[in-house]
Parts: C-alpha cells; structure tokens; sequence
C-alpha cells in the first residue's frame, strides 16, 4: 500500500474511530516530535518497495541454489542448515523482538528523557543475549543438524549439512541486531530501510552463487563437496545477513539514534517486558518443536524419494513451496501490519479500543485484496510459476514444488489473519494468547506432519503443506472469537462482504486466465511455454480481476492500485 489513498483511508475511519497522535517527547529522544497519517502512507509504500524488490531477488536466489545444489540429497543438506538460524531469527522478530521492543519503545516516549536510556538498555541487553545465543547455538551445530533431518539421512549427506551449519549458524546474531535496529528505527517511524536491507543480502549471496557456477559448473553429490565450494556457498549466504544488519546503522545514524551501552533495568520498567518476554519465548519454544518435525517428515519424504529412485517433493521443496506461499503475505501483509503495529501499540497504550479495532478491521480488510486472489492464482497459474521461477530442476520438480505450495495456499488468508491478531494481542503487551494460539497452531499442524507419513511417498510433503494450511484456519478462527472479546467488538460483517466480493473476481480472473492459458497450448511449445503461460495469463488474471472487483464496488482496491500508480508516475521525469 503506498501514496495518498492510505492517507485517505485513515482520514475516513469509520464513526467513533480514531487514531492516537504521537507522544509528545522532549528533544534529543530518540522518537521524533510526531507523525502524521502522511508519513505512515510514505512508511508503508517504501517498506512495499522493499519487500517487492527483496522478494524478487529472493526467488532469484533460490533458483540459483537450486542450480547450485539440486532437489535432492545435497538440496536437503543445505536446506536443513540454511534454515537452523533462520528458524531462530523467524520466531525471535515474531514472538521476542517483536513482542518486546516495539511496544516498549514505544511507551518509553513517556519516560523523562523521552525513552533513550530505555532504549540504549534494552538494546545493550539484547545484542549481548544475542551473542550468547549464537555461540551457543554455533557449538550445537552438529545436533541441531541431527534434530532437525531424517534418521534415514546417509551418512555424506549429514557430514556436508553440518559443515555448512557452522558456517551459517552465526547468522543468528546479525539477523538478531538487524530485527533489533529495524524496529527502533520503526519505532521512530523509519520503515522503509528495514525493508530495504535485505536486497543486499539477497545481493551478495546471488553474487556469490554466481561465482560458484562459474567455478564449480557441475552439480555435486555430497561425497564430491570440497571446503572452498562449501565456503563459498554458505560464506556468501552469511556475508549477505551480515551486511543486512549493519547497512541500518547508518539510517539510523542519520535519524538522529546515538546508542550508549548501559547496564542495569531498575526503574525503567521492565518488569511488564520482561513477562511478554517469557511468554514469546514459550512460543519458540513450541514453534521450534513443531518445526522439528516439520523438517524431519520432510528430509525423510526426500531421502526416501532418492533411495527408491524416484523425483518426490522433500525438504528443499517444500522451503521453495513456503517462499513462494510468503510472497503475497510479505508484499502486503506484513508492510501493512509493520506500519500499523506501531500505531495499535499506542492507541492500546492509551487505552482507545476504537483506535485499534479500527486498524484491525482496516487491516483484515486490505490483506485480503492481495491474499484472496492469491489463492485462486495459485491453483491457475501454480504450475507455471514453479517451472518459470525455478527452471534450473526438471519438470517433475518444478511440479512438485507447486503441488505443496497450492496446498499450502489454501490457508494463505488465514495465515494473513493471524499474523495480524496476533500483532493485535502483542500491541497491549499480552503474549500469552498468541502463546496459546502458537500451542493450538503447532499441535494441528504436527498431527498433520505426522499423519502424512501415511501417505504415498509422492504425496508426503504434500500433505505437511497441507497440514499447514489446515492449522492456520484453526488458529485463525479462534484468534477472531479472542480479539472480539478484547477489543468488544469486530466489524466482521463488513469483512465477510469484501471478502465475498474478492472471491468471485478472482473466481472470474481464474477463468479468464484458465482461457487464455489453454489458447496458448495449441501455439506455444517448447521451454518458452511456462514463462509465456504465466505472463500472458498473470496478465489476464489480474486484469480482469481489478476490473471487476471495482466493478463490486470493493473500495479497497483504489487504496492499494491508485497510491501505486501515483509512485509510478512521480517517478517519471516531467518536461
């Protein structure tokens, strides 16, 4: 969501809605003297910008580790290891950092000193947990590896894995401190280059692939790795995150942040923090647990698949299914609810439930615009996009990856959901419930993991896809029946309608691209066809999608299409 319309849509709240202003802090703090719904309209479309360029780099990246590595053993073996510190840093921004610090620092504009003591302590604190953190999980690289893969795993295959663990594992602390500078700096209403950043990252580990085809042109077996392509590979994977984290030192120099170490909490209030803290840690807890079996059923599916001489969907495949099911809820969701997080955190501060469910109805409502059509494109187009997007595996493969991500689309509204009432939960400091919801989520989805071991091998993965989707409607369902009660109040009707009226345009623009698809069948062949099928038929889809929507009278189209098409041609010289 970006340019005026944003700013239109938090001027035209519903009745009885409103916003909280900014606090009003003392010079030198480290907010700035307040924010205007302007400058979160701004905020939103730059962090829009930077997801969009960040998530196309990033699926440039994982066509490129799939060249580098294939879908099958030595696939699984990075993939395990790639995803151990990812798994840390994914639940810290989400149930820790998150639930802690942007709250916090954003009721330290209350303190005399307009929060910067709070601010230098909590940070001071963090970065040194961190560091702890990492060691510890570096040192434990070899049984986290062991944790997280098949007991079926060959012994080659484990060995490559846990060598590249070591040298991913001290991502941990980088991905924590760019969490950590990121949201001080959404804190003081600098969204845009916590968004940003990671399209370095993306950057410098493409690079580093790049260089690692042209040296090692050959896919290898695991037996066949050496320590220079090991450390190219998992060197530029960890030399992206750790110029992620530190390329936000200098916005936030700029900004006018100056962080002193301090020691010691009494009598800055940290014992509210300190609760939410343990709760979110609970919550990884579970989280962690759950992934654990995730990621085993999955390695096992994989190595199974091999040993029987047949191309099944494994680990690999399923982290590719999970990027492209992000890409929707990352393009909007998350820039939407990053920028209004802060704003429900100091509207629930200030005690104003119409602020908040205000912000929340908004937010449910303009997540669907994006969410919904997803997932009708996804069942369209799905095929088309995997064997485009990753036209380094082969046709058994791409289709693969797209089997697990339509079932994993299936639960992508839900997912957008409650992504959001969880925020909503964290903005008045309560952890607990998203504890409960996170313990909900995991169980179903772990019964599901494992019930999928019953299941063909072809059709495993598909399955813990599948079982995902399944526990995010679950959680979903009840984390609504949870935030009317503490918000006394949804206006769901509202919400049922547009989302009705989403539903059959993208119903429509699935026929439309369904049409168009089939027509170039009978003249289009060859490996042009699935990057001509899904242009052509995106085209379509999304066309005849905006067009009847409007049609609908679903308002919320103009707030996402019109501010986008102004950026567009502010960027264009004028004469």
């Amino acid at each position: 969501m970006t340019g005026s319309s944003m700013t239109e849509s938090i001027d035209n709240l519903p009745a009885g809605s409103s916003v909280s202003p900014s606090p009003k802090v003392p010079s030198g703090s480290p907010f700035p003297p307040g924010s205007s719904e302007a400058s979160l309209a701004r905020s939103t479309a730059g962090m829009a910008s930077g997801v969009i360029a960040s998530r196309i780099l990033g699926v440039v990246r994982a066509s490129m580790v799939l060249a580098v590595v294939g879908a099958v053993a030595a696939g699984d073996a990075w993939d395990v290891a790639n995803t151990l510190p990812n798994i840390v840093y994914l639940l810290l921004a989400g149930g820790v950092i998150n639930a802690v610090l942007v709250p916090q620092i954003t009721r330290a504009a209350s303190h005399a000193d307009g929060g910067r003591e709070y601010v230098d302590r909590l940070l001071t604190i963090s970065i040194s947990a961190l560091a702890v953190v990492t060691v510890v999980f570096t040192l434990a690289a070899a049984l986290l590896v062991g944790l997280y893969s098949s007991s079926n795993w060959e012994a080659d295959t484990r060995s490559l894995s846990i060598a590249f663990a070591f040298i991913c594992m001290p991502q941990i602390f980088f991905y924590g401190l760019y969490t950590l500078l990121g949201n001080v700096l959404n804190a003081r209403n600098h969204f845009a280059a916590y968004m940003w950043a990671p399209v370095l990252a993306n950057i410098v580990a493409i690079a580093g692939m790049a260089f690692f085809l042209v040296a090692y042109p050959q896919q290898a077996q695991p037996v066949s790795w050496t320590s220079p392509m090991i450390w190219v590979l998992a060197g530029s994977a960890t030399a992206g995150i750790v110029a992620q984290a530190l390329v936000l030192i200098v916005p936030l120099w700029r900004s006018g942040f100056r962080y002193t170490p301090r020691w010691g909490f009494r009598g800055v209030g940290l014992r509210t923090a300190s609760t939410v803290a343990l709760w979110a840690f609970a919550a990884l807890g579970v989280s962690t647990l759950g992934f654990i079996i995730t990621s085993r059923v999955t390695t096992y599916a994989g190595q199974a698949g091999s040993l029987a001489g047949l191309t099944v969907p494994g680990k690999i495949s399923y982290s590719n299914a999970f990027l492209v099911f992000m890409l929707p809820h990352s393009l909007v969701t998350v820039s939407l609810v990053t920028a209004l997080f802060t704003r429900m955190s100091r509207a629930a501060g200030a005690g104003d439930l119409d602020g908040v469910r205000a912000d929340v109805d908004r937010g449910m409502r303009l997540t669907a615009v994006a969410t919904v059509p997803a997932t009708v494109g996804a069942f369209v187009l799905g095929f088309a996009a995997t064997a485009t997007l990753f036209f380094g595996v082969s046709t058994a493969e791409s289709r693969g990856i797209a089997t697990v991500m339509m079932a994993m689309m299936v639960g992508l509204v839900p997912f957008g959901l409650l992504f959001l009432l969880q925020r909503t939960f964290y903005a008045f400091e309560d952890a607990k419930t998203p504890f409960m919801l996170t313990v909900v989520v995991t169980i179903i989805a772990t019964l599901a993991n494992l019930a999928s071991l019953l299941l063909p091998l072809r059709w495993i993965v598909v399955g813990v896809g599948a079982g995902q989707a399944l526990s995010n409607i679950v959680g979903m369902a009840i984390g609504l029946v949870l935030v009317r009660r503490r918000l006394n109040g949804l206006p769901l009707s509202d919400v049922t309608r547009t989302y009705a009226r989403l539903f059959v345009a993208s119903v429509v623009a699935g026929a439309a691209a369904i049409l168009v698809q089939l027509g170039l069948g009978l003249v289009v062949e060859g490996w042009l066809y699935s990057p001509v099928r899904l242009m052509a038929g995106g085209v379509a889809f999304a066309g005849v999608y905006l067009v009847v929507a409007r049609r609908l009278h679903v308002h919320e189209i103009d707030d996402l299409v019109r501010p986008m098409l102004d950026r567009v041609r502010r960027a264009l010289p004028t004469r």
